[in-house]
């Protein structure tokens, strides 16, 4: 093997394990969210039922966790290619139809997700200029940071599959 096949299989190998850590870290975080909500929820409506109080910040939260698990989860399916899709008539068409449809789709989706993404930096410089406050002293910029971040991720994935179905195409 000459030197720059080994320095490709060393990229690979590399993009490989940052695309596995990435992917443990989203579904890590998923499941330490998905659990603080369901420990959070439950506390809220005992302290409410049994004592008659709560946590203040409680419920702003648990709103914002529903924001992060959407758009965690939304990351995860499009990494498992699991996202929704509309495909009617799909099923019926010839294979190479089919990689050409879904490269253009996944192409548009890449591109909607990139402007959402960028839109949403937007909305946290604005907010940190701003210096917004989500609840209990916590800048709303930070709590908002999924969401340039997952769009973005999504954009890639979309773009990266583009580029592997093109590829799979020609060979």
């Amino acid at each position: 093997m000459n030197k720059q096949a080994q320095t490709m299989v060393q990229l690979r190998s590399l993009f490989a394990g940052a695309g596995r850590a990435i992917e443990i870290i989203e579904d890590t975080l998923l499941v330490l969210i998905l659990i603080m909500m369901i420990v959070l929820a439950s506390s809220q409506i005992a302290l409410r039922n049994i004592w008659d109080s709560g946590l203040a910040w409680g419920d702003p939260l648990l709103r914002l966790s529903v924001l992060w698990v959407g758009l965690l989860g939304a990351m995860a399916a499009t990494r498992e290619n699991n996202h929704l899709t509309i495909d009617v008539f799909y099923r019926y068409m010839p294979a190479k139809v089919k990689i050409i449809i879904r490269a253009i789709t996944d192409l548009f989706a890449a591109i909607v997700c990139a402007i959402v993404a960028y839109y949403a930096i937007n909305l946290i410089i604005i907010e940190k200029q701003e210096s917004s406050i989500a609840f209990a002293g916590i800048p709303a910029w930070i709590t908002e940071l999924i969401i340039p971040i997952g769009f973005g991720v999504m954009a890639c994935r979309f773009l990266i599959r583009v580029f592997q179905r093109l590829f799979d195409k020609q060979s």
